[in-house]
């Protein structure tokens, strides 16, 4: 799996988010100061309430530009088995007789990045597994929480 095509596959994502909600924000912003949106008596909050949605709409449209930018700023490099886990690792988990591949990333952990027919799922250092692969090496046990409890989780690779 390629790990630069992941990368770009989470930055198409986000821009193609960003795009979505600066276009909501300022359509909200457009709601909140429109003169038909003018408060008709004490009790009419519509203008408010677009004026709060904008503003969450535009939070949320700078904290994805946020990620955006730590994308671009994660230095890809190459892992080697005994190198410890760290930011920009794709790493392969087996357990239960299943294989899973995750990507450390900076942020937007949970979204999946593909990389043609193949898929990672992000996972932050915040994150309760990335927490756990931090510093981990190749034959390594992480736990992962399954409805039934933790099931342990060789670390089979590290790129």
């Amino acid at each position: 799996m390629d790990k630069f095509a992941l990368t770009r596959s989470i930055l198409a994502q986000l821009e193609a988010e960003l795009a979505l909600q600066t276009e909501a924000a300022l359509g909200s912003r457009d709601e909140a100061t429109n003169e038909e949106s003018k408060a008709e008596d004490k009790y009419d909050m519509r203008s408010q309430s677009a004026a709060y949605l904008a503003a969450g709409q535009a939070r949320l449209a700078s904290e994805i530009a946020e990620a955006i930018l730590a994308w671009k700023a994660l230095v890809l490099r190459a892992f080697g088995p005994g190198d410890g886990i760290a930011a920009g690792a794709l790493v392969t988990l087996e357990g239960k007789g299943r294989i899973a591949t995750y990507l450390l990333g900076p942020q937007s952990g949970g979204r999946e990045a593909r990389d043609g027919e193949s898929a990672a799922t992000v996972v932050t250092g915040a994150s309760p597994l990335g927490r756990q692969l931090l510093g981990r090496r190749v034959g390594d046990l992480v736990q992962i929480l399954d409805r039934l409890g933790p099931v342990p989780h060789r670390v089979v690779s590290v790129e």
